[in-house]
């Protein structure tokens, strides 16, 4: 007990626990919204501090209520990371009461990801969130374009980045300047997971200065394993390159432009809404007419609309989860997680 006291005493002397606690309190209180999102940051943050997930389990990002734990995370957080309205739109008021030296990462005004323009048109049905009517089955197709449109990796307009915003978000009917002109579900290539596996080693190292080195040498090294995921998954889907199939919703874009996979139709134009009868129609004539092999659903959706789509047609029922539900939260859950879809594909597509 007296050799303890003296240790402990001796390193106070010495200035080693001032020191170690500095560096504890200096490490950004941080709050991520989603867990592919979450894993990159816990990533980043590995050795230092542990962030903060939001929505874990099969908790919708779009209509998320808060816990008040999680209302105090937000309250007290240093950093808050999330992706954009298009994806959490239960965040849009709780940004508006954050304090004003929070810093917020807004991932989807980064320029330096690659972002891709919404579909739209056909099968690809531009999501309408001022348009009500399909919650009660009368889906409006006055505004569709037959065909599906393919763009490049453009970029649109000056980007604003995310630390001048200091919790400061536009909120247009649940869009923010960003949401409008791209597809929102960023996280699913993997050269931009290393994108944002940059962009937060810069911000934290930024705010907490004494941790600088450790933030960017955990990036340096998920970088390289990231790219060893490219290759594995690359490898894991270049069977079925080129099958058609059919998603639940529009959310892959990333995914299939990465590794050259064949989507060509959504059976719900938002995931929070029920399709329409006229909209089910619609997608089986698709799927005849493509030859989809498959048609999948996701882990937070009852698979019977995708049951109903694919009647009377050869069509196989597969799952993909794009929010990695059923993986655990923490460093490991983004490469479990794009593996899972991978594989989840490969199984269904070849049969």
């Amino acid at each position: 007990m007296r050799l303890s006291t003296t240790i402990f005493a001796l390193a106070f002397a010495l200035g080693v626990l001032p020191t170690l606690a500095k560096t504890v309190q200096a490490a950004p209180k941080t709050v991520v919204t989603i867990k592919p999102v979450h894993s990159l940051v816990a990533g980043v943050m590995a050795g230092i501090a542990e962030p903060t997930l939001l929505i874990d389990g099969a908790g919708s990002p779009h209509d998320h209520a808060l816990k008040p734990s999680e209302a105090r995370a937000l309250a007290a957080a240093d950093l808050v990371v999330w992706v954009g309205p298009e994806i959490e739109g239960f965040f849009i008021k709780p940004a508006k009461s954050l304090a004003k030296d929070t810093v917020v990462l807004t991932l989807l005004e980064r320029s330096e990801l690659t972002r891709l323009p919404a579909r739209q048109g056909g099968a690809w049905s531009r999501h309408r969130h001022d348009d009500h009517d399909e919650k009660h089955g009368d889906e409006k197709h006055g505004d569709e374009k037959h065909g599906d449109e393919k763009h490049g990796d453009e970029k649109h307009g000056d980007e604003k980045h995310a630390d001048e915003h200091h919790g400061k978000h536009e909120d247009k009917h649940g869009h923010g300047e960003a949401g409008d002109d791209f597809d929102a579900h960023v996280w699913l290539d993997p050269a931009n997971a290393r994108a944002i596996v940059e962009v937060l080693a810069e911000t934290l190292a930024t705010m907490d200065p004494d941790n600088a080195a450790a933030y960017r040498a955990n990036a340096s090294r998920m970088t390289h394993e990231l790219k060893a995921l490219e290759r594995e998954i690359a490898g894991l889907v270049a069977p079925s390159r080129g099958t058609p199939y059919v998603v639940f919703h529009d959310a892959y874009q990333y995914f299939e432009a990465r590794f050259g996979m064949n989507a060509v139709g959504s059976i719900s134009i938002s995931p929070d809404r029920r399709p329409s009868a006229k909209r089910l129609v619609e997608i089986r004539r698709r799927i005849v007419e493509a030859g989809a092999e498959c048609i999948f659903t996701e882990p937070q959706f009852p698979p019977r609309l995708a049951e109903t789509a694919r009647e009377g047609t050869p069509a196989r029922l597969g799952v993909l989860d794009p929010l990695g539900v059923e993986t655990k939260a923490g460093p490991s859950a983004y490469g479990e997680m794009m593996r899972g879809l991978a594989l989840g594909l490969a199984a269904c597509l070849e049969g």
